[in-house]
């Protein structure tokens, strides 16, 4: 399956973003989804992610009340909606999947990632 990330760039400190995950090539729909970010000289860390079925959803202390993660299974589709944005979460945000359909916050369980998209906020 091949991930592709969009909608990132350049917000101001407290304004919103949407990302988009477009699959490709079989279906998602029993896949695990999450969102990862990294900043420069820093490791990976995870973000949101989501059960196959949107059931449930995990996010890092850090973005908890401010992002939310969803999927369109119909679409193929995995997003982030960010809102009141930080400095601090600027990073370059990778999607995602996981075959067994188990949301990690470890970035080294997942089978396939996104090539990323640059999210950067300015104060």
């Amino acid at each position: 399956v091949q991930l592709q990330a969009s909608g990132g760039g350049l917000v101001q400190a407290g304004g919103s973003l949407r990302l988009s995950c477009a699959a490709s090539g079989r279906t998602i729909s029993s896949y695990a989804m999450a969102w990862f970010r990294q900043a420069p000289g820093k490791e990976r860390e995870f973000v949101a992610g989501i059960t196959w079925d949107g059931g449930k959803t995990y996010y890092a202390d850090s973005v908890k009340g401010r992002f939310t993660i969803s999927r369109d299974n119909a679409k193929n589709m995995v997003y982030l909606q960010m809102n009141s944005l930080k400095p601090e979460d600027t990073a370059v945000y990778y999607c995602a999947a996981d075959l067994q359909g188990k949301v990690w916050t470890g970035w080294n369980e997942y089978d396939y990632w996104g090539q990323g998209t640059q999210v950067t906020v300015s104060s």
